[in-house]
């Protein structure tokens, strides 16, 4: 079986969970099959049964306004997708960004199309404020897409409910894939120079955030949670890339002003390596995902996988993820399940937040307990291996000749 995997994001363009998705559920299926992927960069590389090729659209000399570009641009590069030739039994497409190919794929070469939801469009309306009228285009192909497959795997149990919610989709074509780990690759790591070199305090506990500073990643209720957190506890941000020039001087100015009265706010504003982050991971007393949306929320995985005790919002696949009690807590965040946006009580979550990782740092056993939790329960249920298995037995069942 021949599969094509299209994607925005792939090594080493990746900003998201679905582009760690895509590098490792590729990876795994390409020991069983055949593999191409197609992504929106400069690559072109082969490993086995394992072929990339990316495709980087020229939109230096577009017209549109600003906030256009990104969406027009992703529809370009989905069509020159199409114009290369398709030769696959398989389309899977991730992201909205890439699903303009699988429907073009679909109808131009009679081949069944795959999507994996790693979020809905309905459910993000902050990006309204990212790509302006772009929102009503990536609204308008995802529900084409998703329409019109014939399989749409949802990430998590609580994503499945929403795609059958918000689209017309015959629920026997909605099956559960979680995302996976690399246990070998995410495992504890003790590195003091890492920490010597952002200026953390290897003799005081600290929490770690990882994420983009986006309204949907919750940073902003962490900021504000922070003058209610123990006075030794380090604040480490691992936070990069803003939706909105607007959105990143805001939190930019918030941070630099809780520097102001607080010691031990860390912010790393570039892009870590995969070593880096791990051993941020691997150090941290306490790792919180704020989140007030979060399809499945694979960076959990992450700091489980080693051995990392985590307070994050109980939304989502994050609460299909973490135990509450056993591999970290659980902080309702009061978010209305059918519209995603600011929670009803602002100051609540974030005392609430503040309450979860105090309880955590001040517990040393007890985060102890919960870190070798959570590792075994990745290693119990999230291999990429089982996964890819997963995805083409999928594949296997679909109809052909199309």
């Amino acid at each position: 079986m021949r599969v094509l995997l299209m994607t925005n994001e792939f090594p080493p363009n990746i900003y998201g969970g679905a582009g760690v998705h895509v590098e490792y559920i590729s990876r795994e299926l390409s020991k069983m099959t055949p593999v191409e992927v197609r992504s929106f960069h400069q690559q072109d590389f082969s490993k086995d049964q394992l072929r990339v090729l990316g495709t980087k659209v020229d939109a230096s000399g577009y017209g549109c306004s600003k906030e256009l570009v990104s969406p027009l641009k992703a529809l370009a590069t989905c069509l020159a997708f199409n114009t290369q030739g398709i030769e696959a039994d398989v389309v899977h497409c991730h992201t909205w960004y890439a699903h303009f190919g699988g429907i073009m794929a679909k109808i131009l070469y009679g081949i069944p199309l795959v999507i994996t939801v790693h979020s809905l469009e309905p459910l993000r309306p902050w990006k309204r404020e990212q790509i302006g009228r772009g929102y009503d285009l990536s609204s308008w192909i995802e529900k084409t897409a998703l329409e019109m497959a014939d399989a749409v795997v949802a990430v998590s149990k609580s994503t499945r409910e929403d795609i059958l919610r918000l689209f017309n989709v015959d629920p026997a074509k909605v099956p559960v894939i979680p995302n996976g780990i690399d246990t070998d690759e995410y495992k504890p790591t003790l590195d003091p120079s890492v920490l010597a070199k952002y200026g953390i305090d290897p003799a005081k506990p600290y929490v770690l955030f990882v994420g983009r500073m986006t309204r949907q990643k919750g940073l902003l209720y962490l900021l504000q949670a922070i003058s209610q957190l123990d006075a030794d506890t380090q604040v480490v941000l691992c936070a990069g890339e803003s939706d909105t020039p607007e959105l990143q001087k805001e939190l930019e100015a918030l941070i630099a002003d809780i520097k102001t009265h607080r010691q031990g706010i860390i912010w790393i504003a570039e892009m870590v390596s995969r070593p880096t982050t791990i051993a941020l991971y691997s150090q941290a007393a306490v790792f919180v995902c704020p989140s007030i949306y979060e399809p499945f929320g694979i960076i959990n995985l992450e700091a489980m996988a080693c051995n990392t005790a985590v307070v994050g919002s109980k939304v989502g696949g994050i609460a299909e993820v973490v135990v509450d009690g056993e591999t970290g807590l659980l902080i309702d965040a009061n978010i209305s399940p059918t519209m995603p946006h600011d929670p009803m009580d602002p100051k609540g979550f974030s005392a609430a937040l503040a309450e979860g990782i105090n309880r955590l740092v001040r517990d040393p056993g007890l985060r102890k307990k919960m870190g070798a939790a959570g590792r075994q329960r990745v290693l119990d249920n999230y291999s990429w291996r089982s996964i890819a298995e997963q995805t083409l037995a999928l594949y296997k069942r679909l109809p052909r000749g199309q």
